[in-house]
């Protein structure tokens, strides 16, 4: 186990899971988070700890609540986990042609 893994606080663990389900389509836009007792006994921690995790996650703009009806994803935090994967694979694009690139500035002075 890494030093960092030791240093999360329980309600981050669940902030950054929910954010990756997000990032990774898991969680998309509209999409009804488990309750604050099912998270509860998911990460096994207080209501209190789940509580606090969500306040961050609605403070991100990640997910809002309604009262009675739970949480739920908000439109922004899934359009800006597809612009930010659109980014990545641009990133990406770019390192392979650049890489393809020296490869064949390489080989040119070769003479292969």
């Amino acid at each position: 186990m890494s030093n960092e893994a030791v240093h999360v606080q329980p309600y981050q663990r669940i902030v950054q899971d929910v954010r990756d389900k997000i990032r990774l389509g898991r969680l998309t836009a509209g999409a009804k988070l488990p309750s604050t007792r099912e998270l509860a006994g998911e990460y096994e921690v207080a209501p209190g700890t789940v509580q606090r995790a969500l306040a961050e996650l609605r403070t991100a703009g990640l997910i809002y609540s309604h009262q009675g009806r739970g949480s739920f994803v908000t439109e922004t935090a899934s359009e800006s986990a597809q612009d930010a994967t659109a980014r990545a694979l641009a990133d990406l694009q770019e390192q392979v042609q650049n890489l393809a690139a020296r490869l064949d500035r390489i080989e040119q002075e070769r003479g292969d």
